[in-house]
């Protein structure tokens, strides 16, 4: 059940205390315009995570920035210029909380070896 282990970071003491989550949505939206879009996105350093969604919106980034100044530059200047950006909507985050331990919703069956015994 676990895939990897991972660490928390401090994005304050990494100079990133601003967080927050665009909306994107593309146009048009086909697989031809989305791939290149999510592929360039996952190159870039402000962003910590990509969900690619249904709805509205066709991308859910999480940004982490220095400061609010350098996330409308993020959005307004490197973002937009993209021209299958039809539309953005900024969510600064005040708290970010997480799970630190998840239960299993049904009973989990551990796999079957299939090797020999």
């Amino acid at each position: 059940m676990i895939r990897r282990f991972t660490a928390e970071l401090d994005l304050t003491a990494l100079g990133r205390p601003v967080q927050a989550l665009v909306a994107v949505h593309v146009y048009p939206p086909s697989r031809a315009v989305l791939q290149p879009f999510r592929d360039w996105v996952h190159t870039v350093p402000e962003v910590m995570g990509i969900f690619i969604t249904t709805g509205s919106d066709d991308f859910l980034l999480h940004v982490a920035v220095s400061s609010t100044d350098e996330l409308y530059s993020f959005v307004a200047d490197r973002l937009t210029r993209h021209k299958e950006v039809m539309e953005v909507r900024t969510h600064i985050i005040y708290e970010h909380l997480t799970r630190r331990a998840i239960e299993a919703t049904r009973p989990v069956t551990p796999p079957r070896n299939s090797g020999p015994s």
